[in-house]
């Protein structure tokens, strides 16, 4: 069964010609048919497409012709990317009524991401859940449901690539890619024990535009750093629709890319030695939940034991909430805008009322808060003049009950107001990589967060991969995973 392999350990057994990417795919596809009704992790699956897919991999690796080092490992895309012959609803009612919405013929573009994952030979499962027009950290909507959490299904895995992270942590295909415009990638890997980079801004290229703007970006989501790195590595290829992308010249990861950058982490007694590391349990402005900081607290520890120099500091910011709500929200008005007068009145109820909190803002507003997004950066170049890495949890809190935006009893409706260590990087445009570095006493993982300055995502891809070899497996199979034998619930 190759459920449980990581994306690397398939490839390189279709490479010896002793596994089969039609056999990876005809497994995955199986297992959602079993498992996905306990977790709502897929919002469309085409089992001819793939397995056609899987076929012409098949057929490359018999002439030894690999079209990539991810040749035929099964790969899932968030209802947010444009898919060639398939519709893309982004979790909203407004996109699904329309006429024709339902018609291959109407969806003839792949975005970027999606191109280089075809180009790369990797086989399309399906295309995973988001809430509408991925506007929240947690993952539900009125068109496709509530999406859950393997380790607990009553809780939430997230968002706003909640069901890419579920997907991938129940075993149901090793890559997926997600989006990230203040954590989306982040939150639900913390939350489902994933790992997940937010690139640097432009990196990978982005069409059509996010009504977002400048604070989307596009990542993979896996199972090991090592993964992520070589997705990564797939990813990087130019798209001349993205006008404000980094020319490839500029991001060109040297020899071995970043999947090299992995294994330089996870090799010697000492691979970080002489790292400037600052640790900031709550960035100076937040509060984390006393387990998750310990967690996290234990393997910053471990980094000093890997050579890196560690010193506990904030990095001297304020939250910058108000400014990110003042450029999220504008960008959510002009999502629904085309939509005509009445749209917010048939979208999801929190996101109608989350606008009738911040709504009407002007275009000295939107100013003002490019101003905060632009001094916020300033303040992050300069610190990372003294530090190399910042090391925060991801998230303050675990995950919480499925169907809320916010854990029971909470003191702000805001899905921001429980996850203030995410969306200040996308405001800022560094990378920042969750990876998972324990639990807590319930059993739920806990992600910690390495954030570098503006391209230095090799270097966070390191620090990832040499965490996680120090650390080992301290997440647990989740309780719905897709390679369980019937009958004792282990993998």
């Amino acid at each position: 069964m190759t459920l449980s392999h990581t994306a690397l350990e398939l490839a390189d057994g279709y490479r010896r010609g002793e596994l089969s990417p039609v056999d990876a795919a005809e497994e995955v596809l199986t297992a959602i048919d079993r498992v996905d009704g306990e977790i709502n992790a897929f919002c469309h699956v085409d089992r001819d497409a793939t397995l056609t897919a899987a076929r012409s991999s098949e057929e490359r690796y018999h002439r030894g012709e690999p079209l990539s080092p991810l040749d035929g490992v099964p790969t899932t895309i968030k209802d947010i990317f444009y898919t060639r012959g398939v519709p893309t609803l982004r979790g909203s009612r407004l996109l699904a009524d329309k006429p024709g919405a339902s018609d291959p013929a109407s969806w003839p573009d792949d975005a970027p991401v999606t191109s280089a994952v075809g180009e790369a030979g990797c086989v399309v499962i399906g295309k995973t859940t988001t809430p509408e027009f991925a506007w929240k950290g947690v993952t539900d909507n009125t068109l496709t449901g509530i999406t859950r959490n393997p380790h607990d299904p009553g809780l939430t895995p997230g968002g706003s690539s909640g069901g890419a992270a579920a997907a991938v942590a129940a075993g149901l295909g090793q890559l997926a890619l997600g989006t990230d415009g203040g954590g989306s990638v982040r939150i639900p890997a913390a939350f489902c024990g994933i790992v997940a980079l937010k690139p640097t801004y432009g990196v990978i290229p982005m069409f059509p535009s996010s009504p977002f703007g400048t604070l989307a970006h596009a990542g993979p989501m896996t199972r090991t750093v090592a993964d992520t790195a070589a997705f990564m590595d797939t990813l990087l290829r130019p798209d001349p629709r993205d006008w404000s992308a980094v020319p490839a010249r500029a991001t060109t990861p040297g020899p071995g890319g970043y999947l090299a950058a992995a294994v330089d982490g996870s090799r010697g007694d000492r691979p970080l030695e002489g790292l400037r590391v600052a640790y900031s349990p709550d960035l100076g402005f937040g509060t984390t939940d006393p387990e998750v900081e310990r967690e996290v607290g234990r393997a910053v520890a471990v980094l000093e034991s890997l050579g890196a120099r560690v010193e506990t500091v904030d990095p001297g910011i304020t939250d910058p909430v108000d400014a990110f709500h003042v450029l999220w929200f504008a960008g959510l008005a002009a999502v629904l805008a085309p939509h005509g007068p009445g749209a917010v009145d048939h979208v999801d109820p929190s996101m109608r009322e989350a606008l009738g909190r911040y709504h009407d803002y002007s275009a000295a507003d939107y100013l003002d808060a490019v101003a905060v997004r632009m001094a916020l950066g300033a303040r992050m170049a300069d610190f990372h003049q003294a530090h190399d890495i910042l090391i925060t949890p991801t998230t303050p809190i675990a995950a919480f009950a499925a169907g809320s935006d916010v854990p029971p009893g909470w003191h702000s409706p805001d899905w921001t107001s429980w996850t203030p260590y995410t969306y200040p990087f996308n405001m800022t445009q560094q990378p920042a990589l969750s990876v998972p570095c324990g639990t807590t006493d319930a059993g739920l993982p806990v992600g910690l967060q390495v954030v570098g300055a503006r391209f230095e995502d090799r270097l966070v891809v390191r620090v990832g991969a040499a965490l996680e070899a120090a650390l080992g497996q301290v997440v647990p199979t989740p309780r719905v995973h897709a390679a369980e034998r019937p009958g004792d619930g282990r993998p």
